[in-house]
């Protein structure tokens, strides 16, 4: 081993060009921001019913694929994305419930890429309870509001968590 010593590392700050546009004066304020995109939100949920009926159509038809190739990934995955973009945006528009629903499923079938076995009572299960929860007046509760329901729900994500794969 040498006895030189190695001179110490030289560290130094790259500016980025978004870093350098986010220091440009103008653009808005934060309240200017926020209130901005609250408004492109109500805006939103005026067409979110019907967003969200064609949502759960995908989501339904990408399971029955499932069903009948129960052990293709792909197919899998694919059910997995619809249900999450249902997931990712109910709260937002004010669909709680949908929100609950959907992570629960989405759990499941994290559980099915995994090897959890097929159960379409389970998937099924589901898909009633986000069709129902979907709309009025169901569609405006909290899972709170509807503890028999979603706790029994929670118990089918807990079981199929538990659950022995093949």
């Amino acid at each position: 081993m040498s006895d030189d010593k190695q001179p110490e590392a030289r560290i130094f700050e790259v500016e980025t060009r978004f870093q350098r546009m986010a220091r440009q004066p103008g653009g808005v304020s934060r309240d200017q921001a926020l209130k901005r995109a609250q408004e492109t939100i109500e805006e939103l949920k005026v067409d979110f019913a019907g967003w969200l009926a064609q949502k759960l159509q995908d989501l339904e038809m990408a399971t029955r694929r499932v069903e009948r190739h129960p052990t293709n990934l792909f197919l899998i995955e694919k059910a997995h994305q619809n249900c999450c973009q249902i997931r990712d945006v109910g709260t937002t528009m004010g669909f709680e419930l949908v929100t609950d629903i959907s992570n629960n499923l989405c759990d499941i079938l994290d559980a099915m890429k995994a090897g959890l076995p097929y159960e379409k009572e389970m998937i099924d299960c589901h898909l009633d309870a986000l069709i129902l929860s979907s709309k009025p007046p169901y569609c405006n509760l909290r899972a709170d509001q509807l503890p028999e329901m979603t706790s029994g729900l929670r118990q089918i994500v807990e079981r199929c968590n538990t659950s022995p794969t093949e």
